[in-house]
């Protein structure tokens, strides 16, 4: 199942590679239901919180009515950051999967884990790598067409 639900999320983060966002998509599922979806937003609405998982916990609290998501499952395309990572655990999110580990800034495991640390009062169960090849491929693919655009960019300055 966490395959199937991660692919919905490379869903969402092919969309926000679409608007030229950073290709991150999060699902979260409760019950084996998607109850919220969304992908990066920031280069669209200018603001620094709209990261796909912060986004998709908004979504599911108005789903279910309540800010404390219990017994759901979040699926990420990148580890979470700091942000969503205090996020997830203050909606009471049950358990965090996501593909691609974020050396720079991932907080479910690479730099730290806040997800499963005893002095909060809320932990969760983590899984990680789960289609990481694919969710991966995405960032990598997207960071290099930008480094070229901007390559090609300051060659035309030049000109």
């Amino acid at each position: 199942m966490d395959e199937f639900f991660m692919k919905l999320a490379i869903e969402e983060a092919k969309k926000a590679e679409q608007l030229g966002e950073v290709p991150i998509g999060a699902v979260i599922v409760k019950n084996n239901e998607v109850i919220a979806s969304a992908h990066n937003l920031r280069e669209t609405t200018k603001n620094a919180v709209t990261h796909a998982e912060l986004l998709a916990i908004e979504k599911a609290c108005e789903a279910v009515g309540s800010w404390r998501l219990e017994e759901t499952t979040l699926y990420a395309t990148l580890e979470p950051c700091p942000m969503c990572s205090g996020a997830i655990l203050l909606s009471r999110i049950d358990r965090v999967v996501y593909g691609a580990v974020d050396p720079k800034a991932g907080c479910a495991g690479t730099l730290m884990n806040l997800l499963d640390d005893s002095r909060f009062n809320h932990r969760c169960d983590v899984v990680s790598g789960v289609l990481a090849g694919e969710c991966g491929m995405l960032l990598t693919t997207f960071f290099r067409n930008l480094r070229q655009r901007k390559k090609e960019q300051k060659q035309k300055m030049k000109e």
